[in-house]
């Protein structure tokens, strides 16, 4: 279903689920001011989710937590001392820190919890390169069926592989990095379980909130059931007819100008040779 892009029609596509699993193109200022936007709005109705980042590591959440709690001297501001202590701050790399510096804000002005839901990069390495039982115990891996992945989950995965790295990684490169891709799922699907009663808003990009492949295949049916996957996909893309058929509801919202990303991965990755 598809949905105009605007903060208003976000604000009831997520007031839709107590569970929302909200994507993003991760630098897209467009998108992240109408979900911010949204996301206000929602609060202002009274819900009281908690806020689950992609952004943070799993393993950052006690230092989340205590950024959090600590008395600060006068002059600096909380938001920024919580992603200076739990994510790396300005110097770390992948993260545009102020485009989400606004959830943070609400979260902590509306005293919702906020929960590092992501698997590290170190851990999703080791799951590329060992197996999954290098980030999962055996209960894990056999609950949530990693010992049983369907054949046509793992194609769809390695074809977003494919896709995400602009068909210039060898396919045999494509089970590992499909694995890791699998393994974060997983992650973010644990970190938001403790709170799908109260309710809780998943921000994390696109590929993570696809029904079929993302997020949503490690919930079980009657968590799906209290759940909406929504994708913000940009416009003018090879993808953008196609994609919206992924996610419950999708916009189709501006593309960010940005240098093209396969143009700059091929300054690095030579080609595979197929």
């Amino acid at each position: 279903m598809r949905v105009p892009f605007s903060a208003d029609s976000l604000a009831e596509a997520m007031a839709r689920r107590p569970v929302v699993l909200l994507g993003e193109v991760h630098d897209n200022l467009a998108q992240h001011a109408v979900r911010a936007d949204a996301l206000r709005s929602l609060l202002r109705s009274g819900a009281r989710p908690a806020i689950a980042f992609e952004q943070f590591d799993r393993g950052q959440q006690a230092l989340l937590d205590r950024a959090r709690s600590e008395v600060l001297p006068t002059g600096v501001d909380r938001v920024d001392h919580m992603i200076a202590r739990a994510g790396g701050g300005a110097a770390a790399p992948g993260w545009r820190w102020d485009l989400y510096r606004p959830y943070l804000r609400l979260a902590i002005e509306y005293d919702l919890p906020i929960v590092a839901a992501n698997l590290s990069r170190r851990d999703a390495m080791r799951v590329a390169e060992q197996g999954f039982d290098a980030a999962f115990g055996a209960t894990t891996i056999t609950e949530v069926g990693l010992d049983r992945l369907p054949e046509e989950l793992l194609r769809a995965q390695q074809h977003a592989v494919d896709i995400g790295h602009c068909g210039l990684m060898p396919p045999s490169m494509f089970p590992s990095l499909a694995r890791a891709q699998i393994a974060r799922d997983v992650a973010l699907a644990q970190a938001i379980r403790p709170y799908l009663e109260q309710g809780v808003v998943l921000l994390a990009g696109n590929g993570h909130v696809r029904n079929d492949i993302g997020v949503p295949y490690f919930l079980t049916t009657e968590q799906r059931a209290r759940s909406v996957s929504i994708g913000l996909v940009e416009s003018g893309g090879e993808s953008a007819e196609e994609e919206p058929a992924h996610f419950d509801m999708a916009m189709l919202t501006p593309a960010q100008p940005r240098e093209d990303p396969c143009a700059m991965l091929r300054k690095r990755v030579p080609p595979s040779g197929g």
